[in-house]
């Protein structure tokens, strides 16, 4: 009930975008003539249900959306965004004991985060 099910992104260079989030993520992207922009299939970029926080912001001046992109090596994922012409922007950070975050740009300046989850041993 009332649960995310779909997310827009624009930028300035939504061909160059497409291709950053393709080379580094290999998520599935594909232009809709129709719709007359570029889909992101659900199997590409969610796994299951999506979760999401609310916060007071601390150190931001801006109130923001941060997406979440979980990858299982994100020392290696930061490489592929510079490669790609995105930017890190923060990170890696561990924020618990199993996770890490990093906030990146891609190549217009958006800002989205990747978090790597540690499984238990």
């Amino acid at each position: 009930m009332n649960k995310i099910v779909f997310w827009e992104l624009a930028t300035h260079d939504q061909d160059r975008t497409v291709d950053f989030f393709q080379e580094v993520f290999g998520w599935e992207i594909s232009f809709d003539t129709d719709l007359g922009f570029y889909t992101v299939s659900a199997e590409s970029s969610c796994d299951g249900p999506l979760e999401g926080g609310i916060f007071t912001l601390k150190k931001a001046r801006l109130p923001f959306l941060t997406i979440y992109i979980e990858v299982e090596d994100i020392d290696g994922m930061c490489g592929k965004i510079e490669a790609a012409g995105g930017s890190i922007v923060e990170g890696p950070l561990n924020i618990t004991e199993r996770s890490k975050i990093c906030l990146f740009n891609e190549p217009s300046g958006v800002t989205f985060a990747m978090i790597e989850r540690t499984k238990k041993s």
